[in-house]
C-alpha cells in the first residue's frame, strides 16, 4: 500500500487497523491553535495522522500521543520520526487507563477520533475491531481521562457521530466540560448531519454551532471544505 501524501508530510498505514478518512483530517483541521499551546496529546493516535496536522499547524514544543495497538504503535512511530517535526512527537505504547495514571503532564489541546461503531456485529478482524469499536474505548472512558489530563484552560475536541451528540455533551457535563464550538458535517446539500466536532473546555461559554458540507455532488468540493483542508490535501 502507498503511503497517503500530505502537502508537508507523508502517512504510512499498511499496518494500521483504521485508514486515514476524511473524520480525522476534518479533525486535525479544525481543532483550534488559537491559544498557542504548548502541549497537545493525541488520544488513540492510529497512524498518528492528527498529531502531525497539529504539529504542521502550530510550534507546540510537546506533541504527545497514545495508541494500545501493537502495529499501528509501531507505525505511528515511524510516521512521527520519518515527518519534520519528529523532536516534538512522541508516542505512547499504552492503554487511555495506564497512562492516565502515570502521567502528570496537563495538556492544552486534546484531540481525539474515538472508536464509535457500537452495532452488535464484529468481524474476524481483531485488530479493526479494535479501532472501530466503542467498547475499546467507551465514552465515559474517554471523558473522564481528558477531564484529568486537560490544562484549566486547555480544550478537548472530538469527532463523533451525530446522533451521540447529545448523550456525548451529556456525560461530559458530569465532567465539568462544556461544548464551546460544534461544527455539523453533511456529505452533500441533501444528505443529514453525519459527523459532529466538538470543542470542550471547562468554561460554560456557549456553544457556537456551524455546519459544514463536503462536497455539492461527487468529488466537487465546496469551498468550506477546500479552505478548511487546503493546507494538507495535495489535490486543494
Amino acid at each position: 500500500m502507498k503511503p497517503f501524501t500530505f502537502k508537508q508530510f507523508e502517512v504510512q498505514q499498511d499496518r494500521c487497523a483504521m485508514k486515514i478518512g476524511t473524520d480525522a483530517v476534518l479533525l486535525g483541521a479544525w481543532t483550534s491553535l488559537e491559544s498557542r499551546p504548548f502541549s497537545i496529546l493525541d488520544i488513540g493516535a492510529g497512524t498518528g495522522v492528527i498529531a502531525l496536522m497539529l504539529a504542521q499547524r502550530s510550534n507546540a514544543e510537546l506533541i504527545d500521543a497514545i495508541e494500545i495497538d501493537d502495529e499501528a504503535y509501531e507505525q505511528c512511530v515511524d510516521n512521527f520520526e520519518n515527518s519534520p517535526w519528529g523532536d516534538r512527537l512522541f508516542c505512547y505504547h499504552a492503554s487511555l487507563e495506564e497512562f492516565t495514571e502515570e502521567i502528570e503532564d496537563e495538556y492544552d489541546v486534546i484531540i481525539s477520533n474515538p472508536p464509535f461503531y457500537s452495532e452488535d456485529y464484529k468481524t474476524d478482524n481483531n485488530q479493526r475491531d479494535l479501532a472501530r469499536f466503542a467498547d475499546a474505548l467507551p465514552f465515559e472512558h474517554l471523558i473522564d481521562s481528558a477531564s484529568i489530563l486537560l490544562s484549566e484552560a486547555g480544550v478537548f475536541n472530538v469527532i463523533i457521530p451525530f446522533k451521540e451528540e447529545d448523550y456525548f455533551i451529556q456525560l461530559a457535563a458530569k465532567k465539568h466540560l462544556y461544548p464551546n464550538k460544534i461544527l455539523h458535517v453533511k456529505g452533500n446539500p441533501s444528505s443529514e448531519i453525519k459527523r459532529s466536532l466538538i470543542a470542550f473546555s471547562f468554561s460554560e461559554l456557549g456553544p457556537e454551532i456551524n455546519e459544514l458540507i463536503i462536497e455539492t455532488e461527487r468529488h466537487q468540493y465546496t469551498e468550506d471544505y477546500i479552505n478548511l483542508t487546503k493546507d494538507f490535501y495535495l489535490k486543494m
